[in-house]
């Protein structure tokens, strides 16, 4: 996996992907950014729910659920000191679908968190604390 990031200008950079994709990372106004993208922890946090987002919802589909949607809305906490990790992470799945078993989506959320998302497991083994909730939310056929 490969990755480039290249100063453009004050605390803006153009961040490409080995696969070619590009954003634009800056920031804050008041260290000299124009807010013209996610700061760089952003990233790590939208990395973290996409990564474990990925594994819930394949596990799920290989479960032979009838998911239909799965949207992760992650809080972080942050250390008041310089560096200032992250040290807890809080991750609420809103699944749905038709018919799901509250038993599967358990299941998937935890596979995820402690077997496949290498992100989570990553952090967790840095010492962030990560839980995980979840909702169903049904949908008619």
């Amino acid at each position: 996996m490969q990755a480039r990031v290249k100063w453009v200008e004050q605390v803006t950079f153009m961040a490409t992907s080995g696969s070619g994709h590009a954003l634009v990372v800056d920031g804050p106004p008041d260290h000299g950014g124009r807010n013209l993208g996610p700061r760089p922890m952003e990233l790590l946090l939208m990395g973290l729910g996409s990564c474990s987002s990925f594994d819930v919802v394949s596990i799920l589909k290989k479960s032979r659920q009838r998911v239909t949607g799965c949207e992760v809305e992650l809080q972080a906490e942050r250390a008041d000191s310089i560096p200032a990790v992250f040290t807890r992470i809080h991750m609420q799945f809103k699944v749905r679908g038709h018919d799901l078993a509250a038993a599967a989506v358990e299941r998937a959320v935890r596979l995820s968190a402690e077997k496949y998302c290498s992100a989570s497991i990553m952090l967790g083994a840095a010492g962030v604390e990560i839980s995980h909730d979840f909702i169903i939310e049904a949908e008619d056929v």
